[in-house]
């Protein structure tokens, strides 16, 4: 008896395609955020947060940062910014993708210029960006949630470095600034450009500090909003214009042309999986499908329609009309308007059309009337049905003769 390899390879490949593997990548990260905090966080565990961090006035903030505080301080908005973004990774955001990769980048920068002992971290932190650009396709979603993230941490970040620096240059407003709330006041009125006058510097150094963080403060909050009420604008007028909330991002998704018994069922079983599917049904009929569907109305023979509904960027399409001439030119117009790693697949309702299905190349061509007859044939013959038997038939293989 051999091994069944292929069967165990096959079933491999499934689980390796069924795994979330961006919960492991975004578990990783914040791992990794936490890794680059650690002497921080045991130094605030010993000796308390505003011991560590010297937080009790103006003079206390500059020995602070004179004293090499600024590294603590970046230390500890990476780490956090890191273990934010994680959290967006959660989501497969497109956006905590990339500013994962540029603090990846930066975590990285700090761990080689401090030395060997932080080899480890900066060997870990490569590794894991290696990671993040591999597995880039798994993280193409616009989400509302990782865009409130990122604006979040834009602002967390800008207020900590106004505070810090309004601290920092107290003695150079007028009147002097000597404690968090004032600075934190101050900063907030600077970064919305509300400027009430009560508070101003008199000097270059400090006039120019206040002109920083009115132009981050502007640019900080325009691109907030653009992140968080963008996409809630953007789908309000989608469903206005479409009265639906199509999915304006197709990407690595699953495109399913039909609407009989075995497309509507193999959809519900392909979304209990987590895959994103987009079906396309005739313009002049009904569907079955649900009202949250990703649902284009069109010929799915056409070129064009196949691009609008992303075939250039999905990983299969999958010709299940009940009219096998319609399978046929829906592989064609696959053939055109798929990408490079777009697999088409193709249903034959007769096992008359397998040869003629074939000769239009699809990746694959699946006949469940040769499955059926075949297994009911050798059940009442009492012959044996092994999985490769089945696989060949499923995938509308020819049966060898038995010798």
């Amino acid at each position: 008896m051999r091994f069944p390899f292929h069967s165990v390879l096959a079933r491999g490949a499934r689980l390796m395609h069924r795994f979330p593997w961006h919960w492991l990548i975004a578990v990783l990260v914040a791992l990794d955020g936490y890794l680059f905090m650690r002497p921080l966080w045991q130094a605030i565990g010993s000796q308390g947060l505003l011991q560590t961090l010297q937080i009790h006035d103006g003079a206390g903030i500059a020995a602070f940062l004179d004293s090499g505080g600024i590294a603590q301080l970046s230390r500890l908005m990476l780490g956090l910014g890191v273990q934010v973004m994680a959290i967006g990774l959660l989501y497969r955001a497109r956006i905590a993708w990339t500013i994962t990769l540029l603090l990846l980048a930066a975590v990285g920068t700090v761990s080689l210029w401090h030395g060997r002992g932080h080899l480890g971290l900066l060997v870990y932190t490569v590794v894991l960006a290696g990671a993040l650009i591999g597995y880039w396709r798994r993280f193409d979603r616009a989400s509302l949630t990782a865009g409130g993230l990122f604006a979040a941490l834009s602002v967390a970040s800008l207020l900590v470095y106004a505070v810090f620096g309004v601290l920092y240059l107290g003695e150079e407003f007028s009147p002097p600034v000597r404690d968090p709330v004032t600075a934190l006041y101050f900063s907030i009125v600077s970064m919305s450009t509300v400027g009430y006058g009560d508070i101003g510097p008199k000097t270059d150094a400090a006039r120019l500090f206040t002109i920083s963080i009115i132009i981050l403060g502007i640019t900080v909050f325009a691109t907030s909003i653009s992140a968080v009420v963008g996409p809630l604008i953007g789908g309000n007028i989608r469903r206005l214009m479409h009265g639906r909330n199509p999915r304006s991002m197709r990407k690595n998704h699953i495109i399913l042309a039909g609407v009989g018994p075995l497309a509507l069922s193999l959809y519900g079983a392909l979304r209990q999986r987590g895959h994103e599917v987009t079906v396309i049904v005739p313009s002049a009929e009904g569907h079955p499908y649900p009202a949250d569907a990703d649902v284009l109305a069109g010929d799915a023979s056409e070129t064009g329609v196949l691009l609008q509904a992303g075939a250039a960027h999905a990983q299969y399409v999958l010709a299940l009309r009940q009219d096998d001439a319609e399978n046929a030119f829906i592989v064609m117009a696959g053939r055109e308007a798929g990408g490079p790693d777009t697999k088409l697949v193709a249903l034959a309702n007769s096992s008359q059309h397998l040869a003629k299905i074939r000769r239009v190349n699809p990746d694959i061509v699946i006949s469940p009337q040769a499955l059926g007859s075949e297994i009911l044939a050798r059940t009442l013959s009492g012959e044996p049905i092994d999985e490769a038997l089945i696989t060949r038939l499923l995938f509308g293989e020819k049966t060898p003769d038995p010798a």
